[in-house]
């Protein structure tokens, strides 16, 4: 009950902190690494016509299991991102998050370096899977780590801008792939200099982060309350020194009812069985939607008859709005219900999608775009909020790693369906599939998903009449 009561202490006192520079700081420097993960996805898109056109890649039945070559580059990206998910949640929820800020960029580094120097499609797709085990397992420590260390009032706005900063990935790779497309550097291939820029990058984040905090919260998890208590009185002391006034007075929690036991099988029981399988859902119906579009745009536009150099350009001005959406989303990201953002954002996506299908010029194309990109994001960053905040602390990296893993796993598949669907139906075929998966998440998560805004972690699955901490003084 003691360290029960401890937990709770860290957490309200968490959560009463106000909208400030540090905080806004911390958000910022967790949020580059996932940049990578943005950056690898968006690779599969912009990279994938260069490397047709300097012979590599095989496009049409001329690749693996007779489907384009991009099929499976976009299976090992998503395969690795399964793979890198799944087995680091349980060393994030063991032993902390920063370790894995540490060691997962070194590892996507490294690889993405190899990746470079290769010559033929299938050593490509090869170092592309080792690749992305380690952005897989950096996006998990990232969501956990946001949803712990932001206040319970400024979660989603908190996500929101973090989305911005990761989603400025987007338009990097579209403007390189714009630029680079007929090029070479120094006798180097514009695909090559491509996965130069982020291993620059890594190391030069990696570095950045190295002052991060550990986890207040996870480490009160795991009876670490002494280093809780210091990581946090420095986090106060910072933040009330910047914003210049007192902190705001402590609020009661209302804790989980529930008994969990911390371990993996939790995810499979009682409420959390529910929440789980929503979250399941509705996550792969978002990535199928989210990457069923994006990855396949500039290849879609090329079966409408547009060609390589115009179709990266119209996915370029594309590219352009991924990092504003989330910074539209911000002014409204904790005044209105998760759930129902992630309706909004499907629904949008659905109906944008159906629209593409009957546009016959430029400009049809790119406001249609433009919509679909709109509602899939808005889409994507309601759920990576929504099911990093329906996971207790200890179960938190596991329960968001094990939802991401399989909507990654579902992606990787998804590579080899859209191309099978592009092949066989063409792109009306392509866009009724994305709408009818869309059409899937706004059902379930409307009909079963549970309201959170503004709500501490350790409340939102299950409430109490009476609090369990009745009054909490205020340690500062």
């Amino acid at each position: 009950m003691e360290n029960l009561n401890e937990a709770l202490l860290i957490s309200a006192r968490l959560d009463r902190l106000p909208a400030s520079r540090p905080l806004w700081s911390w958000i910022a420097r967790i949020s580059f690494g996932a940049f990578f993960e943005v950056y690898e996805t968006a690779l599969t898109s912009f990279m994938a016509p260069l490397l047709v056109r300097v012979g590599i890649f095989h496009k049409d039945r001329g690749g693996l299991f007779g489907l384009p070559d991009l099929a499976t580059f976009g299976f090992a990206t998503f395969f690795g991102l399964f793979v890198g998910a799944l087995l680091f949640s349980v060393i994030a929820d063991k032993f902390g998050r920063r370790p894995i800020f540490t060691y997962s960029l070194i590892w996507y580094a490294m690889a993405t370096l190899i990746m470079a120097f290769q010559s033929h499609a299938l050593e490509i797709c090869l170092w592309r899977f080792v690749a992305a085990i380690g952005v897989g397992a950096e996006i998990v420590a990232v969501d956990a780590y946001i949803s712990e260390m932001t206040p319970k009032a400024l979660r989603g706005r908190g996500f929101a801008i973090s989305k911005a900063i990761q989603y400025c990935a987007v338009p990097l790779a579209a403007i390189l792939a714009t630029i680079l497309a007929n090029k070479t550097v120094a006798g180097v291939e514009g695909w090559r200099i491509m996965l130069f820029v982020p291993v620059i990058g890594a190391i030069l984040i990696w570095w950045v982060r190295r002052g991060l905090p550990e986890s207040p919260r996870w480490l009160a998890q795991h009876d670490r309350n002494m280093e809780a208590k210091s990581i946090l009185a420095d986090i106060e002391a910072r933040v009330s020194r910047q914003t210049g006034r007192p902190l705001p007075p402590i609020e009661p929690i209302v804790p989980v009812t529930v008994d969990i036991r911390g371990d993996f099988g939790d995810l499979f029981r009682g409420q959390l069985l529910q929440r789980t399988l929503m979250l399941l859902i509705v996550s792969c119906a978002t990535t199928i939607a989210f990457f069923g579009f994006n990855n396949w745009l500039p290849s879609l536009l090329e079966a409408r008859g547009v060609g390589v150099t115009k179709s990266l350009t119209y996915t370029a001005i594309v590219a352009l709005s991924y990092p504003l959406a989330p910074l539209l989303f911000s002014l409204f990201a904790d005044k209105v219900e998760r759930k129902w953002q992630i309706v909004a954002g499907a629904s949008l996506t659905a109906t944008m999608g159906l629209l593409f299908v009957i546009q016959t010029g430029a400009a049809g194309w790119i406001a249609c775009s433009l919509l679909i990109t709109l509602g899939s994001n808005l889409n994507a960053y309601g759920t990576h909020t929504y099911r990093s905040e329906l996971f207790p602390t200890n179960l938190r990296a596991r329960g968001i790693g094990f939802v991401y893993s399989l909507d990654r796993l579902t992606a990787a598949f998804n590579s080899y369906f859209i191309g099978f669907i592009l092949v066989a139906g063409g792109v009306s075929g392509v866009l009724t599939f994305i709408a009818s998966v869309s059409a899937v998440a706004v059902f379930v998560v409307a009909l079963f998903g549970p309201k959170t805004r503004g709500v501490a972690t350790e409340a939102i699955r299950n409430r109490t009449r009476k609090p369990l901490v009745a009054s909490l003084e205020n340690p500062s």
